[in-house]
């Protein structure tokens, strides 16, 4: 079954960020949004659940938003983050397959890649 899933890494602390607010959209042909889920990262930096799963995932374009300039907010010590929503597009052409859309965060950088 395919589905959404994703990660996040805090590489100023070197820890993984809990309490990242993260946020999926299907991005609509034409122009538009349809909001597919919203959570936060848990203690492991990871998602309770996928962003989506099932009969609810199908083939077109994704935005996962990390709102990380929030979470840096609360990280005492740290220089605030440049950055205050990452997102990551990409494209699903086969809805059958785990999506795995890690994130790699500090507050004047970040990566992603395709995870498994």
């Amino acid at each position: 079954m395919g589905k959404v899933t994703t990660h996040v890494l805090d590489t100023a602390l070197g820890q993984t960020a809990a309490g990242m607010a993260v946020v999926l959209y299907r991005l609509l042909p034409g122009g538009g949004e349809e909001l597919i889920a919203a959570s936060s990262t848990n203690e492991d930096g990871r998602l309770d659940r996928p962003l989506v799963e099932g009969d609810r995932f199908a083939e077109g374009l994704y935005e996962i938003r990390f709102f990380v300039g929030r979470y840096f907010e609360e990280k005492p010590g740290l220089a605030p983050s440049i950055w205050d929503v990452v997102p990551i597009a990409f494209r699903v052409k086969d809805a059958s397959q785990h999506y795995h859309i890690p994130l790699l965060v500090a507050p004047g950088a970040y990566s992603t890649y395709r995870g498994s």
